[in-house]
Formats: C-alpha cells, sequence, structure tokens
C-alpha cells in the first residue's frame, strides 16, 4: 500500500519536471498524510496539464458519505478497471500524483520500524492516481483522489508486499489523455518499478505523526 508520501522540492522543479505552469507559494512536504490536501496532475479538454488540489482519499460520485475516503487512499492495481469505487474514474479521470520519496512501515518483533523510499537519482516521480468529484452530502463539491498500488518489486518485499505504481516519464501523457480508453494499454502501466533504480533506508518514528511534516521526517537512522 501507500500511506504515506514526500514533495520536497521547489515550485520551480515541479514546474520543470512535469512540465505545468509555475507553482505559487508551494511549501515542500515531507510527511503527506491521507486525508490531507495534495497537490495533483489532471489534463484539460484541451490537452493542457493543470494542477489541482485534491483531498487524498477517494469518494466516488456515487457516494453521500464522505467518511468513505479513509478506506479508499488506495486502490489495487488488478481490480481497479472492475471494482464499482474505481472503474469510472479509471476510464475518464486519471491523474498524476507527483512525489519524491514514500513511506513504509516493516514489522519487526516489538513494533514498526519506518523506511523511506526514493529513487536513487533522487528525481521526483509520478504516481498512479485516480480523482472523482463528489458533494458527498455536503454543499461544495469536493476533490478527490486515491493512489493505484502494485505487487511489490524485489527491494520493496521485506518491507510490504505492495508497493504504489510508479509511472515512467513516457507514460504520462497517455495516462492524463481522456481520449486513452483502452483498459490493456492503461494496465500495461500498473507494474512494479525497477528495484535497481530505487533505495530505502530506515527513518525514525516521527514519521509515525502526520503532524510532523519536517525535514528531519526524512533524516536515516544508524543501527
Amino acid at each position: 500500500m501507500c500511506g504515506r508520501f514526500s514533495l520536497t522540492i521547489s515550485g520551480d522543479e515541479i514546474s520543470k519536471y512535469f512540465q505545468v505552469s509555475q507553482v505559487q507559494d508551494w511549501k515542500p512536504r515531507y510527511n503527506i498524510a491521507p486525508s490531507q490536501e495534495i497537490v495533483t496532475i489532471v489534463q484539460t479538454l484541451l490537452g493542457q496539464r493543470q494542477l489541482k488540489g485534491m483531498k487524498w482519499g477517494l469518494i466516488p460520485s456515487w457516494s453521500k458519505d464522505g467518511k468513505i475516503a479513509s478506506k479508499l487512499i488506495n486502490a489495487r492495481g488488478e481490480t481497479v478497471a472492475e471494482k464499482p469505487s474505481f472503474r469510472n474514474a479509471f476510464k475518464h479521470r486519471r491523474c498524476l500524483i507527483m512525489a519524491d520519496g514514500f513511506y513504509e512501515w516493516q514489522n519487526t518483533r516489538n513494533s514498526k520500524q519506518p523506511y523511506y523510499i526514493h529513487l536513487k537519482n533522487r528525481h521526483p516521480f509520478a504516481l498512479a492516481g485516480l480523482w472523482e468529484v463528489s458533494n458527498s452530502g455536503q454543499t461544495e463539491e469536493v476533490l478527490s483522489c486515491c493512489i493505484i498500488t502494485t505487487e511489490a518489486n524485489e527491494l520493496m518485499k521485506p518491507l510490504h508486499h505492495r508497493m504504489p505504481v510508479i509511472l515512467s516519464g513516457d507514460a504520462y501523457s497517455q495516462w492524463l489523455d481522456h481520449n486513452v480508453f483502452d483498459r490493456e494499454i492503461l494496465e500495461s502501466f500498473l507494474t512494479s518499478y525497477g528495484s535497481d533504480a530505487m533505495s530505502a533506508y530506515q527513518v525514525s518514528q516521527k514519521v509515525n505523526r502526520p503532524t510532523n511534516d519536517n525535514p528531519d521526517c526524512l533524516e536515516p537512522i544508524v543501527n
């Protein structure tokens, strides 16, 4: 699964790597948690990439209960095209969720040890996301999203059996394109990222608290 991630780069770097207009008043995030608002990229009907703030935790358009979002922070890539909560968004509302690392917890004898996982080159990347618009019983529309997961690669298997889908840069355009409906094409993107391009290290329990959103969340610990 994916329950925490980071996006610590500057607004200028976001514009550069993801080909969007300059990000205004962006503050780096070190410990992004479910239910918080995150910045995503969607494609307009004119084919332009656009930044959108969304709540992390999908609220299906048919749901009137906003509490369902806490159960839908992730969608399994193997069933995303079939599950009622996700299949419509999979066809019509796909997004990029920008990150430069994510966290996973390994079960140990006495507790759970958090790890920070990133690309070896330290470049940012995009997670495959879905989004929805719903009023969920409220007066205003709510934009919400989730992260698609897949089977863990060799690096991740000792930590968890699932990992978020990291899209290659070549996949961004098709993933965002409203005119791409082919299930086979879309599902071909939902694979595990190569272990040889990734790295992981232990971090402190500070990341366990969503209120801790500071650079020290990323600091490695030495056993």
